[in-house]
């Protein structure tokens, strides 16, 4: 695989995907029908990460030789390259959505607790014990860092997953060229 990336009147940058052999762009151990299958790591990472760099809009060039051309699976690489990223794309949105399941489910969690914490912490400051006071501010301690989970999803989290969604989002609209190799 080979790079090359020029922009055109658009500020479309254009991303070369140079292939001998249109195999080489899918996962060999994926059983699916041709348009179905999954993208080879390689090839995942490298058009992941040209629209990454480009932070706009792409065009993915594949450049194929002739004979390579010439084969029916030539027609369905544009789909099922978008395909793939359709599966990425919700397979990212699940996540989001489990990870916002998590994070409501870890917030009752973490306000029972804490609300117990502070029962049992004014029950303690009643107490004239030293050791009684120095437990209930540990328990007001454990009972706020107990919040932190649920505030770490909610607060920073979901950005990333949130930004993979979007991104192969636009991935799973890429304008796909197939052309031959120069």
């Amino acid at each position: 695989m080979a790079a090359n990336r020029d922009t055109d009147k658009a500020e479309t940058a254009a991303v070369d995907l140079r292939l001998d052999r249109i195999p080489r762009l899918y996962n060999s151990l994926d059983p699916a029908p041709f348009h179905e299958k999954e993208l080879e790591t390689a090839a995942d990472d490298y058009i992941v990460g040209s629209a990454e760099d480009a932070g706009g809009p792409i065009r993915l060039v594949v450049m194929l030789p002739d004979e390579e051309l010439a084969r029916p699976e030539a027609e369905q690489v544009p789909a099922s390259i978008r395909h793939h990223f359709q599966l990425r794309r919700d397979s990212e949105r699940r996540l989001l959505r489990g990870m916002w399941r998590r994070g409501r489910m870890a917030l009752l969690i973490g306000i029972v607790f804490l609300a117990i914490c502070l029962f049992a912490r004014s029950l303690l400051l009643a107490s004239s014990s030293t050791v009684a006071h120095f437990v209930a501010e540990g328990l007001l301690i454990v009972g706020w860092v107990a919040m932190w989970g649920p505030l770490d999803i909610f607060l920073y989290g979901w950005w990333p997953i949130h930004g993979r969604c979007k991104l192969f989002d636009r991935l799973a609209r890429l304008e796909v060229e197939v052309r031959p190799l120069k």
